[in-house]
């Protein structure tokens, strides 16, 4: 038994195959076992939501479940890397303090109350067109101007030339904003 015990011993089993202890001699049977996390996951190649750059991303998910993002390798922007905020990824979206609701502070009031994102978009949308009744303005000095300055648009860094380009026309045209701005110069 001793015998038996001193032969797994990795100097033992250094001493016997001649390598540096690196290498299988210095594994125990439970490190042998071991099996990477990613291991029978499907993967779906995605893009870093953080920034204008466009970082590839692998998105590893078994079982419905979210178990790993990672850098991807093939993709020619980022050639597998993230800076600190890509990289925490997978922290972001599973961390049990993320807030998943839509957070409410009515005027004057002290305390937050959490909202179904549909009735917090409808909010929004009320909002904006009855500020847009409100401040729209046709015509000034005789001129047409077709505007309202009481809303704005502050973009995301995000988004490629040709979401900005149709959020452009959208509240241009649309709603008649000319305070229209986009993230990624700032």
């Amino acid at each position: 038994m001793l015998k038996d015990l001193l032969s797994r011993w990795p100097l033992i089993q250094q001493f016997k195959t001649g390598t540096d202890g690196n290498g299988a001699e210095s594994m125990s049977r439970h490190t042998r076992e071991l099996r990477p996390k990613t291991e029978g996951a499907e993967v779906a190649r995605s893009i870093c939501p953080y920034c204008g750059v466009g970082c590839g991303q692998l998105a590893f998910h078994k079982d419905g479940k979210l178990i790993s993002i990672e850098g991807d390798p093939a993709s020619p922007i980022s050639r597998g890397r993230l800076c600190p905020k890509g990289a925490d990824t997978f922290e972001l979206h599973t961390h049990p303090g993320r807030l998943n609701k839509v957070k409410y502070r009515r005027p004057f009031s002290r305390t937050w109350e959490d909202l179904d994102l549909e009735t917090a978009m409808d909010m929004v949308a009320d909002r904006v067109w009855e500020t847009r009744d409100r401040t729209f303005q046709e015509t000034k000095e005789g001129e047409s101007l077709m505007q309202t300055t009481a809303i704005a648009h502050l973009g995301g860094a995000t988004l490629d030339n040709e979401e900005n380009y149709l959020i452009k026309k959208l509240f241009a045209a649309g709603l008649g904003m000319v305070c229209i701005s986009n993230q990624a110069r700032i």
